[in-house]
């Protein structure tokens, strides 16, 4: 079976820092790009970042210059670096890995960013 699971998430305050991690099971990962996604309550689910099994990533213009993807295929784990956080930012964080023609989801971590 497939698994994503996300973990990481907390609450921090504005200006702080978190890195969430998703660990992946049940697919070969290096074969998968890899995406973050964010959904704040009463929101539409939202792009955050993609990493390409190349290593090339890619930035919603919301986060870039504070939100860093990466990933380690020999832990199966994708990462997601966020500083300087802003109350704006809190939502339940997801990844995703996909290719063509296939998605796989996790079920989310919760990032609250609040004074």
């Amino acid at each position: 079976q497939v698994q994503l699971v996300e973990s990481g998430g907390g609450l921090v305050q504005p200006g702080g820092s978190l890195r969430l991690s998703c660990a992946a099971s049940g697919i070969i990962f290096s074969t998968y790009a890899m995406g973050w996604y964010r959904q704040a309550p009463g929101k539409q689910r939202d792009w955050v970042a993609t990493i390409t099994t190349g290593g090339s990533t890619s930035y919603a213009d919301s986060v870039k210059g504070r939100f860093t993807v990466s990933r380690d295929n020999a832990k199966n784990t994708v990462y997601l670096q966020m500083n300087v956080l802003k109350p704006e930012d809190t939502a339940v964080y997801y990844c995703k890995a996909f290719k063509l023609g296939i998605n796989y989801w996790g079920k989310g971590t919760l990032v609250t960013v609040s004074s």
